[in-house]
């Protein structure tokens, strides 16, 4: 495919912006090469400023889950901002969704609309150790929580090692207070709080990670993180940027059945828009001002073109009782695609998925934390990655990111992908 003109808005990209991107991953570091800018969207697929088609497996890093541009949420926003784009003032619509929400997921009973998931995990962790009276969090190896400054953390070995900024402007005070935990390992947490005895205000955790590929919890990890925070009286977060609304109604915790005592939300909520959200138990979220003493607060928190666009979509999926089972489906189906083309080109791979998250991993070993994620082969993800773009396919590029299924994906759709994935497996 030609790239002309992506490669010469990112020429020009780069003189004004910080490595010519406002996220990091779009880059193209992990993968090499230039990245692609995008003019257009509709449905499953992403039109390029060179006018390629390509099938999207990003899908905005989740939210499209019924595909882009999609009609309902587009006259949403569209008629509300008719009426004005913001006020910094309650407005109807607000309500309206937070009713929705808590009726859609379990064991809520407020909500707290933000601008994005790094601002819900920010303000839950704040709300947490709010309420418990407690400073330290344990957070998972892994697990991406936005980059706020108690999430860039890196510990050493030990149990009881206390974390080291993972990155520049992140201070030492702030990294002492994050515990690092192994995804899937029940005994390492177990040492975390043996260690830290009545200091910890909080386990926050993707119940099904999506930052080191798709990482499903084994051997009822999410239960047992359950009952460890009871006893020893932790909050546990959930965050669902990633998993809410999409997974199912409810979440991971309807998928799991696991009761979460605060959930964060983004992605799907706002329908495309920057949203986020977290929610609780009224006894726990009355500890927000204006009613408690727990700060938290945004001039563009609540916006009317947001709240439009995540109302909308909710409704869809609130109405639409077959969606998750046709996502889940669809996944299944390009699971087994990929695995049969794979195996018969003598490629080492193994997928991992949930629902509608999918990850393909070039290492034969079961990936169930960071460790073993890291343990893919590289080289061979970025000729994979540049082989899929070069025949019409744009997955993550990096190889530490789930793909995610749009309910707009067709089956000739996704046996068009199942070839580009043959045909890319015969170059490896």
């Amino acid at each position: 495919m030609i790239y002309k003109r992506s490669s010469a808005l990112f020429a020009e990209a780069e003189k004004v912006i910080p490595g010519g991107v406002n996220s990091p991953v779009r880059a193209f570091k992990g993968v090499g090469g230039t990245p692609i800018f995008v003019k257009e969207a509709k449905g499953a697929y992403l039109f390029d400023e060179d006018d390629n088609r390509l099938i999207d497996y990003i899908n905005s890093w989740g939210p499209m889950i019924l595909g882009h541009a999609y009609q309902p949420v587009v006259d949403a926003v569209v008629e509300k901002a008719k009426k004005g784009t913001s006020f910094g003032m309650p407005t109807e619509i607000e309500t309206k969704i937070a009713e929705l929400a808590v009726s859609m997921v379990p064991n809520i009973d407020k909500i707290r609309f933000v601008n994005s998931g790094t601002e819900a995990c920010m303000s839950a962790v704040r709300l947490a150790r709010g309420y418990t009276k407690k400073d330290k969090i344990i957070k998972f190896a892994g697990c991406y929580h936005g980059h706020s400054d108690s999430f860039l953390i890196q510990a050493g070995s030990g149990a009881s090692t206390f974390g080291v900024p993972n990155s520049p402007g992140v201070t030492a005070g702030t990294a002492k207070d994050t515990l690092l935990a192994n995804y899937n390992d029940i005994e390492n947490v177990k040492a975390l709080i043996e260690a830290n005895k009545n200091e910890i205000a909080c386990i926050i955790i993707e119940p099904v990670a999506g930052n080191m590929g798709c990482v499903p919890p084994k051997n009822d990890f999410l239960a047992k993180l359950r009952l460890l925070c009871d006893e020893h009286d932790i909050l546990l977060i959930f965050d669902e940027v990633m998993t809410g609304f999409r997974l199912a109604k409810g979440g991971a915790q309807e998928l799991y059945n696991i009761k979460a005592d605060i959930v964060c939300f983004g992605k799907v909520i706002g329908g495309g828009l920057p949203v986020g959200a977290f929610a609780a138990k009224n006894e726990i979220m009355n500890y927000l001002a204006p009613l408690g003493p727990v700060y938290q607060a945004g001039t563009l928190s609540g916006n009317p073109l947001a709240m439009a666009a995540g109302l909308a979509m909710l409704t869809a999926l609130n109405k639409d009782g077959e969606v998750f089972k046709r996502l889940a489906n669809k996944t299944e189906y390009l699971h087994n695609g990929i695995a049969n083309v794979l195996n018969e080109n003598n490629i080492t791979h193994t997928i991992n998925r949930v629902g509608s998250m999918i990850s393909v991993h070039f290492d034969e070993a079961e990936v169930v934390d960071f460790k073993t994620a890291a343990l893919g082969n590289n080289e061979t993800f970025k000729t994979f990655f540049h082989g899929m773009l070069n025949n019409g396919v744009y997955i993550a590029p990096s190889a530490f990111e789930t793909w995610f299924i749009t309910d707009a994906l067709s089956y000739e759709d996704l046996d068009f992908t199942i070839a580009a994935v043959n045909k890319v497996a015969k170059t490896l």
